[in-house]
């Protein structure tokens, strides 16, 4: 008798010491799964932050060039264009003299004439710069061989664009992400000529599986990438920006005195 209540009492001490053991390993478990669900919202609640801090730095940095280019045509048309207009203008009122003689009107009439071709010039040039008429009218390969072309210059600039597919590469990029393409490699080309004194420069567009993908290189000055986060000047901001509208990435790899070369996905 004695036997079997002993056996019956350690059969419930087992059974209370398992049902405490699964109590303390589920509270176990549920504790786990609850410190790594938050653990896990807690590094999403960090990449979001990021991300719009990113963002953030994209806009101000697309506000930037913005303002930096307002700032560039109301130079030029203050500058360039206004100057001109008031020498034509003062031109103009001395042609209404009664004492001029035929050679005073024929010297006013041709600066008149040899200004107002400036003016033209120089309004082509700004529209340009906005929007290349170019680009609207025949595509953003036409546009980027016209680019290619206005910088090379002889034995001193020599700019190779390589593009099998011609504008089909393009033919499925929106139409309103053309013209950043066309700003990324025309700045490009600028940093390579103005501050890397490159001679010579490479472009290749290739289009791959649900891709595109752009190569640039030049035999400029180069520069040290491991300082690249402490000197990003402008331009590269710009291009950063312009390169988050693509939804893209891009890499660059340089060293002193062994030019630069970018790969562009978009």
């Amino acid at each position: 008798m004695n036997s079997n209540i002993i056996n019956d009492r350690e059969i419930i001490a087992a059974v209370v010491y398992t049902f405490i053991a699964f109590v303390l390993m589920t509270v176990s478990v549920l504790i786990f799964i609850y410190y790594s669900r938050k653990k896990i919202i807690q590094k999403e609640i960090e990449n979001k932050d990021l991300e719009i801090k990113y963002q953030k730095k994209m806009l101000n940095a697309t506000i930037l060039v913005q303002e930096v280019e307002r700032k560039r045509i109301a130079r030029d048309l203050h500058d360039d264009i206004s100057s001109k207009l008031n020498i034509i203008s003062l031109n103009s009122h001395l042609l209404t003299s009664d004492d001029l003689s035929d050679d005073e009107t024929k010297l006013i009439t041709t600066n008149i004439i040899d200004v107002t071709t400036k003016v033209l010039d120089s309004t082509r040039r700004i529209a340009h710069d906005l929007l290349p008429p170019i680009l609207e009218e025949f595509g953003l390969h036409a546009a980027i061989e016209e680019l290619c072309s206005t910088y090379t210059n002889g034995d001193q600039i020599s700019i190779e664009y390589n593009n099998n597919n011609k504008q089909a590469i393009f033919d499925t990029v929106e139409k309103e992400k053309h013209l950043h393409i066309y700003r990324i490699l025309q700045e490009l080309i600028n940093n390579s000529v103005r501050h890397g004194k490159a001679t010579k420069i490479e472009i290749t567009f290739e289009s791959k599986i649900k891709k595109k993908v752009c190569r640039y290189k030049d035999n400029g000055k180069g520069f040290d990438t491991e300082n690249l986060k402490s000197k990003k000047g402008l331009g590269l901001k710009n291009i950063e920006s312009r390169v988050n509208f693509l939804n893209g990435k891009f890499k660059i790899t340089s060293a002193i005195d062994q030019g630069v070369q970018i790969i562009l996905n978009f």
